[in-house]
Formats: C-alpha cells, sequence, structure tokens
C-alpha cells in the first residue's frame, strides 16, 4: 500500500462497515464451525489485529497473525495482541501442518503468484484444515483504489475456485459478497471511464460515511452474512468468497490402499 493510504486504512479498520461486516462473517464462520478454543487460527495480513482481537476475546487461546507492514505489526502490539509478527503471506515461514483455519481477506490480489502463496497456504494447513478467502471481484470494476492498493488482479468466482483445485484443496462453499451494492458500484465505476484521463478518479475509496450510513451498511452486510452462512449463494458481488478445506489424507492415499 502507498503510506498514506495504509494511515488511513489502520485508522478506519475498527469502525468502518467495510471492515466490520467482514469481521462479523469470520467472527460468525468460526462459531459455526465450533472450532476448540485452542484451535490453531491464522490471520494472514491481520493489519492492527482488529480480528485478532476479537478472537481472544472471545476466548481463542492459539491465534496468530502476520502482516508485511511492519507499521501494522507495531499498531497490533500497541492493541495489546500477541502472537503477530512480520511476515509475508506469499511465502509463510511455518511448519507444515501448523494451522486449523487460516483466513486470508483480501491479501492474495496482493501477491504476483497467486497459485503460488494458495500453495504454501496450503502446506501450513493441517490436514482437514480449513482456508477462508475473500478476494475483490470482477476485473471491470477496477480502478485507481485497486492501484493505490497496488492489487494485481480482481477474481471471478470460477477464477478463484479453480485456483484452489489447482492448488489441491477441496472446495466447501464459495458465492459473491456485498451483492447489495454491486449495482451502484459498477455503475459509478463503468460511468467514471467515460470522464477525459485527466479527470478519472485516481485516488482510493476509503472514505467514513456518516455514522447513521456506516451503521445502515454495516447491518445490510450483516444480513448477507446471515444470508452466506445459510449456504445461499450470490449471483455478482463486489468480492468474492471461498471456503476450502485441506484433504484430510494424500490424495493418492485410495490408489495405494
Amino acid at each position: 500500500m502507498h503510506r498514506e493510504f495504509e494511515a488511513k486504512y489502520h485508522r478506519l479498520e475498527d469502525g468502518h462497515w467495510w471492515f466490520k461486516s467482514r469481521r462479523d462473517y469470520f467472527l460468525r464462520l468460526v462459531e459455526q464451525l465450533a472450532l476448540p478454543r485452542d484451535a490453531a487460527i491464522l490471520d494472514m495480513g491481520c493489519a492492527s489485529g482488529p480480528l485478532l482481537d476479537a478472537l481472544n476475546r472471545r476466548g481463542y487461546t492459539r491465534t496468530r497473525g502476520i502482516d508485511i507492514s511492519e507499521e501494522a505489526i507495531r499498531n497490533c502490539s500497541r492493541r495489546g495482541v500477541e502472537n503477530v509478527q512480520v511476515m509475508d503471506a506469499a511465502q509463510p515461514s511455518f511448519p507444515a501442518d501448523s494451522f486449523d483455519l487460516i483466513v486470508a481477506s483480501d491479501v492474495l490480489e496482493h501477491i504476483a503468484e497467486d497459485r503460488s502463496a494458495l500453495a504454501n497456504w496450503h502446506r501450513i494447513l493441517k490436514p482437514g484444515g480449513l482456508l477462508a478467502v475473500f478476494v475483490p471481484a470482477f476485473a471491470f470494476l477496477w480502478t485507481g483504489h485497486d492501484a493505490m492498493n497496488r492489487h494485481f488482479r480482481r477474481y471471478t468466482k470460477r477464477e478463484l475456485t479453480r485456483k484452489l483445485a489447482d492448488t489441491r484443496y477441496e472446495l466447501q462453499f464459495s458465492s459473491y459478497w456485498n451483492f447489495a451494492l454491486f449495482a451502484p458500484a459498477a455503475a459509478i465505476r463503468l460511468l467514471s471511464r467515460l470522464a477525459p484521463k485527466s479527470r478519472r478518479e485516481t485516488k482510493d475509496q476509503l472514505d467514513q460515511p456518516p455514522e447513521l450510513v456506516n451503521a445502515a451498511l454495516s447491518a445490510l452486510l450483516r444480513c448477507e452474512n446471515t444470508a452466506l452462512l445459510a449456504k445461499l449463494r450470490f449471483p455478482v458481488g463486489v468480492s468474492v468468497m471461498a471456503l476450502a478445506r485441506k484433504p484430510a489424507a494424500p490424495a493418492d492415499a485410495s490408489s495405494r490402499a
């Protein structure tokens, strides 16, 4: 990220509707999975640690976080979140079979070789462990916000699930996310392309809305989260998500038997 954008990101990630509703999904997913309180959970790209802090407050005792940003890890320490470190998510150096759950929220699009990263995440998952991944959707939604974030790509659901299959995950569920705001977001972004190049939006789109708007958007996306956790799928969205499992046994075990 650009330094100015990173500072804004850390300032807003506790209260902004986007971050709050994304955390709501992960926290409810962990409860739905009925993971034991000593499950090993890795927040890949943990930023300032709000998800880790929430998990710790719920009694999860073996959470870990990594982020490539030194400032993000310092912010975790200021928050009192421990077991975090500076590490490249593309090549995490944890031992094989370390984690029951990996959460990767808007991380994969920052990595040039995303298949290689998925394979490395597969390695550090325990057999039967789960990866919950969110990424931005649809290349035609690309704006200056993606450039400010130093994204390499946006995904379709088909592309994301294919790459998971290529790296030996078993897909459990996938859907688009933020369906409710897809139409206005698409309209605004497509219309912006009609403007002269010199006047096109080049800054990030991360701004704190008024309190009532922020609360309404958070509530709207919590409703979407409820639908996703009930295994309902959305046909389009601003993001795409997937829940995938590392097989509980080597893929060739049945053939050897």
